[in-house]
């Protein structure tokens, strides 16, 4: 169940009491919008604004029997406005206030986002800082290449982050906008003016132009902000699960006393939190399809979008929520093991060094063929003999004639891989 996952700020903004609320404050706008034009007695605004509020359990008991939700919303407002509930609705067609509420919705659910992206990027940070110069093996296809940092690994996530961030402020934009534009849009019995008044008290800009509804590609472009957000997330977990396989064992995710990992096996400590962050991730990528799906309406407009959407933007903003709080936690308390990395940097017997070798010899007058020949063959005897790489070098004849033994123990050094690593640094923290 969705629940399970759901935190108490973002529940709030997607529960039902708050969508009801925020259609009150768009219908309480307009009525504002119109009293301005002289069109509500300011007396009748008055009792409104005073009066106005709802039963969910009366909506819930009026709509059984009318089976339109807005319908029973108004019935039930109108229950408590008395006489002036005349003038609520005046001009408007249901998703006047439906998908303006709706955008409502999505602008304080992505300034949550934000906050959480911001909170994990300031891990991030940390750990990235903390970990700048400690070496790790870099991995291409899932074998040793060449050494790199771990702060290096974070550094890359932390600007991955800071790519989101300008993903979501652009996405909050395209949705930061209402329509107040009546049954298909043309202001047929509105005042332009009413929506420009209105939207500007709830902080929204009037679509230029709208059917219906607002294009429901404003729509897709958040859940596509949230699922590249949980598919980066996956990402980083599943480096971590793979960074807590026991042959690697460098990083473990946090462990808390009283956990156990396994019915059967009382060793077991499994990266459980990082695969249910894969697993759920999963589902914020399938709601962009339904998203996707949902721009294609028949003419000014059709419902088959409607009930799709209030499964996949609570769901995906909730999900979203939940992961990056997870992930947020996972590494600022997570177990890192530099011993483990510098242990795994020598297992393959200097075989990751086999670049600066060939570099040295090209730097000698080889050609690249040449000396890619010369350090191949030393890079295959030592795998299929399981042999030392650096040992094969310096008892090479033909390598011989060309590197001393000093330059040759000179290739084998780490510290040249974290020369340029402030540069990186600098250059991507500013």
């Amino acid at each position: 169940m969705i629940e399970r996952y759901t935190l108490p700020e973002m529940g709030a903004i997607w529960s039902e009491e708050n969508r009801y609320r925020k259609w009150l404050q768009v219908e309480l706008s307009v009525c504002e919008a119109w009293a301005r034009l002289g069109q509500i007695p300011r007396n009748s605004l008055d009792n409104i604004k005073k009066k106005a509020n709802f039963s969910i359990d009366r909506i819930q008991e009026i709509e059984k029997v009318v089976k339109h939700d807005v319908i029973a919303f108004l019935t039930s407002v109108a229950e408590y406005v008395g006489e002036d509930s005349r003038f609520i609705h005046m001009g408007l067609t249901s998703y006047d206030i439906v998908d303006t509420a709706l955008s409502l919705l999505m602008v304080e659910s992505l300034n949550l986002v934000e906050k959480r992206l911001l909170e994990l990027r300031k891990v991030l940070r940390k750990m990235a800082l903390k970990y700048k110069k400690t070496p790790c093996i870099g991995r291409t296809h899932g074998v040793h290449a060449e050494p790199v940092t771990f702060g290096f690994k974070i550094l890359v996530w932390y600007e991955e982050i800071n790519r989101h961030l300008k993903r979501l402020r652009a996405a909050r934009e395209t949705i930061s906008v209402g329509r107040i534009a009546g049954a298909v849009g043309t202001y047929i019995h509105l005042d332009p003016r009413v929506e420009k008044y209105a939207l500007k008290s709830l902080k929204l800009k009037p679509a230029p132009v709208s059917t219906q509804v607002l294009q429901r590609d404003r729509h897709a472009e958040v859940i596509s902000c949230l699922a590249l957000i949980a598919t980066s997330l996956e990402k980083f977990a599943l480096e971590i699960r793979h960074l807590q396989r026991t042959e690697v064992l460098e990083v473990e995710e946090p462990f808390t006393p009283g956990q156990k990992g396994s019915s059967a096996m009382p060793h077991k400590r499994n990266p459980v939190r990082c695969e249910r962050i894969a697993g759920l991730a999963r589902i914020v990528r399938g709601n962009l399809q339904v998203a996707l799906e949902n721009i294609p309406l028949w003419h000014e407009r059709d419902i088959s979008h409607s009930s799709a959407e209030r499964v996949i933007f609570p769901d995906s903003f909730i999900l979203t929520d939940f992961l990056l709080k997870e992930m947020t936690d996972i590494i600022a308390n997570w177990h890192v093991y530099p011993d483990r990395m510098l242990k795994n940097i020598e297992l393959t017997g200097g075989l990751i060094f086999s670049q600066a070798v060939m570099l040295a010899l090209t730097r000698k007058g080889l050609t690249r063929e040449e000396a890619y020949r010369l350090v191949q063959n030393c890079s295959m005897k030592a795998w299929k003999e399981n042999l030392n790489f650096k040992e094969l070098v310096l008892s090479d004849p033909e390598i011989g004639k060309h590197l001393s033994a000093g330059e040759i123990e000179a290739c084998f050094s780490l510290e040249p891989y974290l020369k340029k690593i402030d540069f990186i640094f600098e250059r991507v923290l500013k």
